[in-house]
């Protein structure tokens, strides 16, 4: 029963002109409340998809197939990610007249305290308009050892929107499926390399940003 009702017999013997109240008690099962929330429990423990941790793929080739590929100096951007994951680029190779530039930040609020943030359709930008300007361009990336793992992913998600949009208006202008395009129809492969950041790097953001701060760019 999910409740019994106990009539309790009165006390004493006293004969009167009032009848005695009865009092009642009220005992309430809770064994059946119980196994249902253990069952809903166990219904949601089954049925419950749990999210898979995201991971991006990168696939590298095995030790054994590296290459090392020449690139000449007029097809070299650099994109440089400083520590405090502010974005710099260059072409060919740094020099006192031909330092990094500071790639313009994302607008921010009067009241954003952030004095720099990455800005994804300004390095879109950049990226279309130098592979455009150069069909054998390839890009070196240079990551601050102390910079955000987020900086990373922002710069090869950037570079994968780009070449899946770049190769899917190629196909659409061809009138044909995106799948089929060849390299010889115009299909797009972004060229580009990770490399470790050095000391000589410490010292061209030194120079670069102090030059940055001459301009009030910083």
């Amino acid at each position: 029963m999910a409740g019994e009702v106990a009539e309790r017999a009165p006390k004493g013997g006293k004969k009167g002109l009032r009848r005695p109240k009865r009092r009642i008690a009220i005992r309430i099962d809770m064994t059946p409340m119980v196994d249902i929330a253990f069952l809903l429990l166990i219904f949601y423990m089954v049925t419950t998809v749990f999210s898979m941790p995201q991971a991006m793929e990168i696939n590298l080739p095995p030790v054994e197939e590296e290459e090392q590929v020449e690139v000449k100096e007029s097809n070299l951007l650099t994109v440089r990610v400083d520590e405090e994951s502010r974005f710099w680029w260059n072409l060919r190779t740094p020099s006192p007249d031909n330092l990094p530039v500071l790639l313009p930040s994302e607008a921010l609020k009067a009241t954003d305290t952030v004095a720099y943030r990455f800005d994804s359709d300004t390095l879109r930008g950049l990226l279309v308009a130098q592979n455009r300007e150069n069909p054998k361009l390839n890009t070196l990336i240079l990551i601050h050892r102390k910079a955000d793992y987020a900086d990373m992913v922002n710069i090869l998600d950037e570079i994968d929107f780009i070449e899946r949009s770049w190769n899917a208006a190629t196909a659409k202008s061809l009138g044909i499926k995106v799948d089929e395009l060849t390299r010889d129809q115009g299909k797009f492969s972004y060229r580009y390399a990770i490399g470790k950041w050095e000391e000589r790097d410490d010292k061209i953001m030194t120079a670069a940003i102090n030059l940055a701060i001459e301009r009030g760019e910083i």
